[in-house]
């Protein structure tokens, strides 16, 4: 569910599921999960061009299968793209030209066409390195990909599915007397908590602007006391809806002795979803062996 606050001085945007019919959007949870754990494991396996381009090609079909605006996925990963700056600028830039030139580089990942290009010495032995920069770029592609592939799965998997989902990935571990359930329901609890806090922090920040708090404009320290104002109301609010919630948990008899907990819709594998886990697996090791 997608949940925007809005108003004059604060804008507060917490972005989790985007209902739609895609065929992404129906497939399992787990399967989801899994291809997602695959993905990532293989982006850190391959090393070459053409396997990226590979994971790259698979991200696109990922991304238009599931009818997600490839704006909305960019635009939450903007802050990771100073990271991919970074990552590029300190493997093209060396204070040793001749160590960070040598074949292979960090990670055995190839350089490709600037393979073997020698550097550009810019103060003594300071300078430009164009493997260690095509390098960076690798670096910054697979970065970006990981956090970008993870969007797409919560965009199209609601907080329910995906608590069910690592519910049933815990369940083998009941024997063990591992609490299960309760751990599920932590989670789920957590996941929507996140939409009402951001909610919470909106409203308080607004009201305390009204009666004259300075969030801008003045010193640190006004601004820090203007904080102040917020944070504590927050977390009081905050303990009342956890105090309200183990009221209603504990007249529901949550945790009586004997009971398992039951869901209202169960995860089942049809025949397409393990189809795709299946295809999905075997190309995600093929490209990690021949990348």
């Amino acid at each position: 569910m997608r949940r925007m606050w809005h108003t004059g001085r604060m804008r507060i945007d917490v972005s989790t599921y985007i209902p739609g019919t895609s065929p992404l959007h129906a497939c399992d949870a787990r399967a989801k999960v899994l291809l997602l754990a695959a993905y990532s494991v293989t982006l850190f396996l391959v090393g070459t061009w053409w396997a990226l381009g590979v994971c790259v090609l698979a991200f696109a079909a990922a991304l238009a299968v599931s009818r997600v605006p490839a704006g909305r996925v960019f635009a939450l990963s903007a802050p990771l793209f100073v990271i991919a700056a970074f990552a590029i600028a300190a493997n093209a830039f060396s204070f040793d030209c001749a160590a960070a030139a040598q074949p292979g580089g960090l990670g055995g990942v190839s350089s490709g066409a600037l393979e073997g290009v020698p550097p550009v010495p810019l103060a003594g032995s300071f300078g430009f390195v164009p493997a260690g920069f095509a390098r960076g770029c690798f670096y910054a592609v697979r970065i970006v990909l990981l956090v970008a592939a993870s969007l797409i799965v919560c965009f199209t998997t609601s907080s329910t599915q995906l608590t069910e989902a690592f519910s049933s990935f815990l369940r083998p571990l009941r024997p063990l007397r591992v609490p299960v359930d309760d751990i599920a329901s932590v989670l789920s609890i957590a996941l929507r908590f996140i939409p009402l806090v951001a909610e919470e922090l909106g409203r308080i920040h607004d009201a305390q602007w009204s009666r004259g708090a300075k969030f801008a404009g003045a010193g640190l320290m006004a601004r820090l006391r203007a904080w102040a104002t917020v944070l504590v109301p927050l977390f009081v609010s905050l303990f009342r809806r956890a105090d309200a919630l183990a009221v209603a948990m504990d007249a529901r008899c949550y945790g009586a002795p004997g009971v398992q907990r039951t869901s209202l819709a169960r995860l089942r594998f049809r025949v397409r979803d393990v189809a795709a886990l299946a295809l999905g697996l075997a190309a995600c090791v093929a490209l990690s062996v021949l990348g």
